[in-house]
């Protein structure tokens, strides 16, 4: 299996220029190859696309600055945006699972650039990287790499930090689990309620969103195109970088441990999409990251030879009792304990529908929609006795004192007094 490395560089002024002028030119041959696909009747091949907006651009006056960098991320642009075209149409006639794509959209200059190289561009030279006309790189390794990377992405972020992504291949580590499965039910405050009664409260980004929102005020009030302009710009970047690596720094750490520790996985399909039209918490669900979270669950158990389960979102993993199995109904958000009126057991909500959640995932609990049944009642069993029949005409007059027709009228379903 496949698997990204990603790694900070620290170019030299003169390496930034040279990276400067490279993701300037793979994204201008996107947004030509992109206008030129619009104006297409029909879609144009990947080498037709190349010749007209590489080969040939190069030649005129107002493309000829092509010809300064490397030629394999200019192809390597027009080749993902074929990737894109073809995941977008997948999508559209629904061959392609997820959620639905958007068409191809122009890269602009203030947003994320990103150049890619193929093995014949790039190599590794002991602690450094040699990128075409870039230069050696210096990078800074937290982790060695598990095997040859076979491309490379340089990346630059809106706050101006560079990056290299490796593509290596790695196989599958198979380790022992300490638990056999766990539920775990997600939630704002509480982020992750586990069958094992443990809580793992959400990051505290309050700080950081306050001050975002201050710095936004400032921006909205900057002339556009001005100096003063770009430098708030950065530094709204550079705080939503520091919550973007906040929240990916938790989810990572929660989600290594999880799968670590457990063989099966549980987590419940949550429908993130319609709970974001809810004004009052849609900013707070969608700092969460609970989709991100299953991701990287996901990749990690397939990673560590573990078994990742998702559960169906109707499954009413709130309104039944952990313990007894009886249906109470739906609740309330506010309500967040609840005592059981068949059995009288107390649950915390959250651990009592992370435990029903294991419980359905590995398979003890059916799921509710199943409406079979595994015995019937047979027809010679049933009572036909005139107490069981609707249509029960009551005697006239009847005595109070009479403990029969007492007896017979109440369980007929006639009240007498």
């Amino acid at each position: 299996m496949k698997s990204r490395y990603q790694y900070r560089i620290y170019p030299t002024p003169g390496q930034r220029i040279a990276l400067a002028q490279l993701f300037g030119c793979v994204r201008v041959v996107w947004n030509d190859a992109l206008a030129l696909c619009k104006r297409s009747d029909k879609l144009p091949k990947n080498s037709e696309l190349q010749k007209i907006c590489i080969t040939q651009a190069k030649k005129t006056s107002q493309r000829e600055w092509l010809g300064l960098v490397s030629a394999t991320p200019l192809q390597q642009s027009i080749a993902d945006l074929g990737i894109a075209f073809s995941n977008y149409f997948s999508s559209k006639k629904g061959k392609r699972k997820g959620k639905k794509l958007k068409r191809p959209r122009f890269k602009k200059k203030t947003s994320r650039q990103s150049a890619r190289f193929t093995k014949s561009a790039f190599s590794l030279k002991g602690e450094k990287v040699y990128l075409a006309k870039i230069g050696d790189l210096k990078v800074k390794w937290s982790r060695p790499l598990p095997s040859e990377p076979t491309s490379v992405t340089a990346i630059k972020d809106a706050s101006g930090r560079y990056f290299l992504s490796f593509v290596v291949e790695v196989q599958p580590e198979i380790k022992p689990a300490l638990y056999p499965s766990i539920g775990i039910d997600l939630g704002l405050k509480t982020f992750a309620s586990c069958s094992n009664k443990e809580k793992i409260d959400s990051p505290d980004y309050g700080y950081l969103y306050r001050k975002l929102k201050r710095y936004q005020r400032r921006l909205a009030k900057r002339e556009k195109g001005s100096k003063r302009r770009e430098q708030m710009r950065r530094k709204v970047a550079k705080l939503n970088a520091r919550i973007r690596d906040k929240r990916k720094d938790f989810l990572h750490k929660l989600s290594s441990k999880v799968v670590n520790e457990n063989q099966v996985t549980v987590l419940e399909d949550l429908n993130v999409g319609g709970m974001l039209k809810n004004r009052k918490l849609s900013r707070a669900i969608s700092q969460a990251g609970w989709y991100e979270f299953r991701t990287m669950c996901e990749s990690k158990a397939d990673k560590y030879g573990r078994d990742f389960r998702v559960i169906s979102r109707w499954e009413p993993t709130s309104q039944v009792c952990s313990e007894c199995g009886y249906r109470w109904g739906k609740l309330d958000l506010s309500v967040r304990t609840v005592v059981c009126v068949n059995c009288g057991t107390e649950h915390d909500r959250d651990d009592n529908a992370s435990i029903n959640i294991e419980r359905v995932g590995v398979g003890h609990t059916h799921d509710v929609k199943w409406t079979g049944s595994a015995c019937k009642t047979s027809f010679e069993a049933v009572c036909d006795e005139l107490s069981t029949l609707r249509e029960v005409i009551p005697p006239e007059n009847p005595d109070p004192y009479d403990w029969d027709i007492f007896d017979y009228l109440e369980f007929a379903g006639w009240a007498i007094w």
